[in-house]
């Protein structure tokens, strides 16, 4: 591509821009788009990403189901998805081209890796052709081919390194390009590798050099006609940090055991997309949490209980497989009445699905999915940094009422990220908990009169020993009963208990007309894409209104009075519509669907689109 030359090149402000970086899941694909992402954090822009994992993990290297990608978009202003589609490509390989230039917009600038254009390449990737020969590629797009291989192994010469490890650097002659092409400062991305790689100097200065040979490439070598600059984003004052949704679950676990006093056992197995919070969790022992990893599900949740069961903060987490496996004991802790946080970081299914990828299909299973009536209270964050705010809820509920809480996120919340601003202490609410050591008037099912939890009678407490287990209780005295009477009332009090949650739930939201023509909605990671399709609408002087979920169940107590008061209400969500379902049983309301279940989040263009048909 011809240019003028690079000191008479000018920069063009964008109000924001979406980047994909795409590559075989060796490319190093996640760490190039999560270091663009920290710069941009640093310069003050909003933003938000979209880790795609391939589902297989040890697919072949360059074909179709082993590619990996990652989405961020930065912006000069509050934005609330990923981007509906890039403006930039970057193609590490054919499959990588294959699988994303259909969502690349027409005259987007699409980079490609010669390098990776082999025969063989092409053959994996299952083109009968070289796409980069194809004329309309160039006038459909702002088409850069460049060999990056050759450049990466040219640029570490000298290090020591073999072509093979050399080659491992490409990623970052790619990220430098890019922070040339964006006006991105180096130093953070330096700095990052300076650590990561102390120990690896060879690794360490082929990084390096990498990185700034990709800066000096794109400088001096025309290939691109323009730089661009991003400004920062007017955000609320405040300390920010950027910010993923399991690392923030985390972190609001920890602020929930300094809130209320109590010390966090965490138990889990291993499972994709929900580890990262068990290795997050891991690092705050110095603020008394105590971390497990069980042998198997069923011990990781059992282990939590038996923690609540001795005063502590018990915690688990898992994704729909593994939920499966918790139920019994999750029947077991609606049983015996005492605190439980149990975490689902939602992946697509059935059975093992698509776990790399995301998807909203287990409401249904934390609602109603147990044996018995084992009603239990369910809620949902909406961004990576509300994942905080709702471990916090999921703790107080569970601390307040003496029941398990299941919080449900899910792989696009845990893995992707937006800045987020560190809260002040007061705006931190303590969570009272109250261990009973009322020996005298102990009775282990007695009820407080306003939550009515039983009290939480810690084990060794001389004279509060009593019976607990699976097997159905008597009212008050908690002996095991087999009475058809008292089964009922034991049954209907759990779950007036659970029902009256709801009464400490903060008026609902509604964002837009408080009465109209539509209302959208949503609950979990739908989020974003519905308050950015409703803004849209609002610029062009639509009908329209989003009221968003975070209590799954009980439901809010206003919410049925809100949606009556539109004439028609729709209901986006990643599964085949179980919160759609669930509204219809519960108010008769003839509400609509928008199911999606694709492993990939909504865009704000096709909830928009829908919001014009019904309101336009």
């Amino acid at each position: 591509m011809s240019s003028s030359a690079p000191t008479e090149r000018h920069v063009e402000v964008l109000d924001e821009v979406v980047i994909r970086f795409a590559g075989d899941s060796g490319d190093g694909m996640q760490l190039t788009g999560n270091q663009f992402t920290n710069t941009a954090a640093v310069l003050g822009n909003d933003l938000a990403t979209f880790p795609d994992y391939p589902a297989e993990i040890r697919a072949p290297a360059g074909s179709l189901p082993g590619v990996s990608g990652f989405q961020v978009r930065l912006s000069s202003h509050d934005i609330h998805t990923p981007g509906d589609a890039p403006d930039v490509l970057v193609a590490m390989n054919p499959a990588a081209l294959k699988v994303n230039l259909k969502d690349l917009k027409e005259g987007g600038l699409l980079i490609v890796n010669t390098g990776n254009f082999t025969d063989n390449d092409l053959k994996k990737a299952q083109y009968d052709h070289n796409p980069l020969e194809d004329p309309e590629l160039g006038r459909k797009y702002r088409l850069v081919r460049f060999d990056l291989n050759a450049a990466t192994i040219q640029a570490v010469e000298g290090t020591g390194l073999s072509n093979k490890e050399a080659l491992r650097c490409k990623n970052m002659l790619a990220l430098g390009m890019l922070y040339w092409v964006y006006c991105r400062p180096l130093e953070t991305t330096e700095k990052w590798l300076q650590q990561k790689f102390q120990d690896k100097p060879k690794i360490l200065e082929a990084n390096l050099k990498a990185l700034r040979a990709g800066h000096a490439i794109a400088e001096n070598a025309e290939l691109f006609q323009v730089q661009y600059k991003v400004p920062p984003a007017k955000l609320p004052p405040g300390t920010y940090r950027n910010i993923n949704g399991n690392p923030a679950t985390a972190l609001g676990l920890v602020a929930a055991s300094r809130l209320s006093g109590l010390p966090v056992f965490y138990g889990s197995y291993p499972i994709t997309p929900a580890s990262d919070i068990l290795h997050n969790l891991a690092r705050y022992k110095n603020f008394g949490v105590i971390t497990f990893q069980a042998e198997d599900e069923i011990a990781a949740v059992c282990s939590a209980l038996g923690a609540s069961f001795a005063g502590a903060l018990g915690v688990t987490a898992s994704s729909g497989p593994g939920i499966a496996l918790k139920t019994e004991a999750l029947g077991l802790a609606v049983s015996v009445e005492l605190p439980l946080v149990v975490i689902n970081v939602q992946r697509g299914g059935p059975s093992t699905g698509l776990p790399t990828k995301t998807e909203q299909a287990d409401l249904f299973q934390a609602v109603w999915g147990r044996n018995g009536e084992c009603p239990l209270p369910v809620l949902a964050a909406r961004s990576p940094g509300d994942c905080f705010w709702c471990a916090i809820e999921a703790a107080r509920i569970a601390l307040t009422y003496m029941t398990p809480v299941i919080l449900l996120t899910d792989g696009y919340l845990g893995n992707g990220a937006e800045p987020w601003r560190i809260p002040d202490l007061s705006e931190l609410a303590p969570i009272p908990v109250r261990h009973t050591k009322d020996v005298e008037n102990f009775r282990p099912f007695a009820r407080d009169p306003e939550t009515l939890a039983r009290p939480w009678a810690v084990p060794g407490t001389p004279g509060l020993e009593h019976r607990i287990g699976g097997l159905e209780k008597e009212d008050v005295s908690g002996n095991v009963n087999y009475d058809p009477a008292n089964h009922e009332k034991m049954v209907r009090l759990r779950e007036q208990k659970i029902l009256g949650v709801a009464g400490s739930y903060p008026p609902t939201e509604v964002f837009g007309p408080e009465k109209g023509r539509l209302l959208v909605l949503g609950w979990g990671s739908t989020y974003g894409a519905i308050r950015g399709a409703v803004e849209r609408a609002h610029a062009r002087s639509l009908d329209v209104a989003q009221v968003h979920l975070r209590h799954i169940w009980p439901l809010p107590n206003d919410l049925g009075d809100i949606l009556r008061s539109y004439e028609q209400v729709l209901i986006p969500e990643m599964n085949r519509g179980q919160l759609n379902r669930l509204i219809r049983s519960e108010y008769l309301l003839e509400t609509l669907s928008m199911p999606k279940v694709q492993g990939r989040p909504f865009t704000g263009r096709e909830i928009f689109e829908r919001i014009q048909e019904l309101a336009g």
